[in-house]
């Protein structure tokens, strides 16, 4: 790059954070009546059916990624969810009051969000990053992947439109909520981060990353790579069930997917039996060999197999050729819902126990729940330490042992994992796509990101009647127990 072209991006960068400071400082004197009406448009944007059927089918078209309908599914619930999470939310003015500590919480905006969204949910995540940095009564600017962008652009663009028809001035509801402008680089997402006050970066490690070393405060995720018991208590049909229709969704685009299935010995052939009437296919030895070499070619998995059905990922590797090509082709003749090997070993040498990003599956076996819980520990130890694992039981004193042991931020008990754990409407959970990992995936924070990560709070501190401990409140019982020496 030229220093005329580094100067030419910074200077297109610095007029859209401009832009988006005034906007802001208009938007911030807003009521929550009057931020409450701008996001439930920004949602509408996306949700109204006719859109959101035309932003999934842009976006599998653009980024060759997931499935028409599971989009479709994803952008509604998903958006829905966070509309209810967000009703009655306070985030405008005085939103807590605790009387006995004499503290009052201020909400107050964080300014300029920069907001980093992955190619794998060009609609959904960067609606649901738009809607919670409204909801602060901040700007927003996308930074999406290159792939996603004109999916992004036709969002926001819809986006604006409902501004506008619930009364925002044109200009404002264009500044207010801003795109990077195409072509996207890396240089102008840096040059992005560097400018906002605040950024929120969803996708691959490079640009979460690249978030933290901007030199902005950063909300950033962590790798995926779910690791999925089964015990021997565990209701096998109703697993097998939950496991397929968690790891077909939208292709298994979701960071949330399982990707490795730890089986206790006790169950295995039932569990086999009731995915396999389910279209996953195991696959043997050579075939496990063969799928290996399409999915890593280098040694990084392949974007080829990314997002893509069982059965495309069947076809091509009955392409590549070799002994087991007519095999490869009979099974993609079958549909197959999941591709499924058998591993044992984890790390580099066992690509199958990391993150796949497809609908395919690696299979562990394991004498007792304790042997499973440290096959999970070992594969989180090599990737995904910090994200979830999902627990198939009957004993739901497990899923505190899994809590209290392994490195992660949630248990997610007898749920389909990938719809679960970003929110549901059966569980607690917030609805976000973006999960913090905690400093065991290297990120600041490990809650599903909600619009409370957007807000600066301030605290009023007024004078309370005093109450000072004793010694002996403090320091009895170990006195007691130790002597006071």
């Amino acid at each position: 790059m030229t220093m005329l072209e580094k100067d030419d991006t910074s200077a297109e960068v610095e007029a859209l954070v401009r832009r988006a400071r005034a906007a802001q400082r208009i938007y911030e004197r807003s009521t929550q009546e009057q931020v409450d009406t701008v996001v439930t448009a920004a949602g509408w944007a996306i949700i109204e059916p006719g859109r959101n059927r035309e932003l999934a089918e842009l976006a599998v078209v653009a980024t060759g990624i997931g499935d028409v309908e599971d989009k479709v599914r994803k952008n509604q619930r998903k958006t829905f969810g966070l509309l209810r999470d967000l009703q009655g939310a306070k985030s405008v003015g005085v939103i807590a009051v605790d009387a006995a500590k004499g503290i009052v919480e201020i909400a107050r905006p964080v300014g300029v969000v920069c907001a980093v969204t992955p190619s794998t949910n060009p609609a959904a995540t960067p609606a649901n990053k738009i809607i919670n940095a409204l909801k602060g009564r901040n700007a927003v600017i996308v930074a999406p992947s290159p792939k996603g962008w004109s999916t992004c652009e036709r969002l926001i663009g819809y986006i604006h439109a409902q501004l506008e028809r619930a009364g925002m001035e044109p200009q404002l509801a264009r500044d207010l909520v801003q795109l990077l402008p195409a072509p996207v680089t890396k240089r102008s997402t840096t040059e992005l981060m560097r400018l906002c006050d605040l950024v929120v970066a969803t996708g691959s490690q490079a640009n979460v990353r690249a978030a933290y070393a901007s030199g902005t405060p950063a909300f950033g995720v962590g790798v995926g790579n779910v690791a999925v018991i089964v015990d021997e208590t565990a209701d096998v049909e109703a697993a097998a069930d939950r496991i397929v229709r968690s790891k077909t969704f939208d292709n298994a685009t979701s960071c949330s997917s399982e990707n490795s299935l730890i089986v206790v010995d006790a169950v295995r052939a039932k569990l086999l039996s009731a995915l396999q009437a389910r279209g996953v296919i195991l696959l043997d030895a050579a075939q496990k060999a063969t799928l290996a070499s399409l999915m890593w070619p280098e040694g990084k998995l392949s974007p080829a197999v990314i997002g893509q059905s069982a059965a495309a990922i069947a076809a091509r590797a009955g392409e590549t050729g070799g002994a087991d090509r007519a095999a490869w082709r009979a099974i993609a003749a079958r549909q197959p819902r999941i591709l499924m090997v058998e591993e044992e070993g984890v790390g580099h040498e066992h690509p199958f126990s990391g993150e796949k990003l497809s609908p395919v599956l690696a299979l562990f076996g394991a004498r007792d729940f304790a042997e499973a819980c440290a096959a999970v520990e070992r594969i989180y130890a090599y990737e995904g330490a910090g994200h979830s694992v999902g627990l198939n039981t009957r004993r739901e004193e497990r899923a505190l042992e899994l809590g209290l042991s392994l490195p992660v931020s949630r248990v997610i008990v007898n749920q389909a994992h990938s719809i679960a754990t970003g929110g549901s409407f059966d569980n607690g959970l917030p609805f976000s796509l973006s999960m913090g990992c905690g400093t065991w995936g290297r990120n600041n924070f490990s809650d599903n990101m909600n619009y409370r990560h957007y807000l600066n709070i301030t605290r009023v501190s007024r004078p309370i009647a005093e109450r000072v401990p004793s010694e002996r409140e403090i320091f009895g019982a170990f006195f007691d127990a130790y002597g006071k020496a």
